[in-house]
């Protein structure tokens, strides 16, 4: 559903923001995301033992968000004047079909953004489990350093997202961003690993959550730079944000099966090993500095 909302929204920023200001709309976008993320980690964790007021709270807030965007999104051109759809079901078939020609650029984003998003959420999607079994916290301790990982991953966020969408439309670069931020992000990966302690969680938080918010800063208008066609940018970039999902599905499946194989001392170098290799395939891109 998530996902459903953010595709189309994605699409508007090729179609209606100017490329130097991409990287400051993105910005904004990873910015909400944070704080989204952040406040919904703060307040699941005052439901941890009462888990079904918060599913119920997580839905009423669903419905107002959809609910507000109707409101707040900026009206479009009636559709009355287009020439009408001619092509059928075959038409329809072909604008799901993933680009090829010319792609190579936009597929190696595709990888390196599953990658990031993937070992980000290798630790992140496991970070209650890590405090409980790994750190030894008990439950009620683990969510009070939740909350603190959540108020610093929001902190961290917002100046990281705002700060880093500012300077790489000023200076029109996207990969060095990235770097910057795998290089946040392996050492927030590290920490808790190397020290084992509540606090070390909360360097993860600042580290790992200043680095993604980064990311995340120029992730989208790096994904319209690689664009292979402009008049199909929707659906392309709906494709691209597929490596979301794709990502936040697969890295804490990962995580299970390497705590079932040796424990969580392997899930913080293969989370590092995940975000080079990430690092590595957004370097090989060639249509964009």
């Amino acid at each position: 559903g998530l996902n459903m909302m953010i595709a189309p929204a994605m699409a508007t920023l090729s179609d209606r923001v100017p490329e130097k200001m991409r990287a400051t709309a993105s910005a904004f976008y990873s910015a909400g995301t944070t704080v989204g993320t952040s406040l919904g980690t703060l307040i699941g964790a005052r439901f941890i033992s009462i888990q079904m007021p918060g599913f119920i709270a997580a839905g009423i807030l669903m419905a107002v968000a959809g609910l507000a965007t109707v409101i707040v999104w900026p009206h479009e051109k009636t559709a009355q004047d287009l020439p009408p759809v001619t092509g059928g079901i075959k038409e329809l078939i072909a604008s799901f079909k993933p680009p090829v020609k010319g792609a190579r650029d936009f597929w190696l984003a595709f990888g390196g953004r599953s990658l990031l998003i993937f070992s980000y959420y290798m630790i992140l999607n496991y970070q209650l489990y890590i405090l409980l079994s790994y750190i030894g916290q008990s439950e009620k301790s683990a969510a009070a350093t939740i909350s603190v990982m959540s108020l610093v991953t929001m902190v961290v966020g917002l100046v990281g997202s705002l700060v880093s969408g500012a300077l790489s439309d000023k200076f029109g670069r996207r990969k060095l961003p990235v770097n910057f931020a795998t290089l946040l992000m392996s050492i927030g990966f590290l920490l808790p690993w190397l020290l084992k302690t509540p606090f070390s969680m909360i360097l993860f938080a600042g580290f790992a959550g200043l680095g993604y918010a980064v990311y995340g800063a120029v992730d989208q208008a790096l994904n319209i730079d690689v664009l292979p066609n402009k008049a199909e940018s929707g659906k392309d970039l709906g494709i691209l944000n597929m490596a979301t999902t794709l990502g936040q599905t697969a890295g804490p499946i990962v995580t299970s099966i390497l705590v079932g194989v040796g424990g969580y001392n392997l899930v913080f170098p293969t989370a590092v090993v995940f975000s080079v290799i990430a690092m590595v395939f957004i370097q090989m891109i060639k249509s964009t500095k």
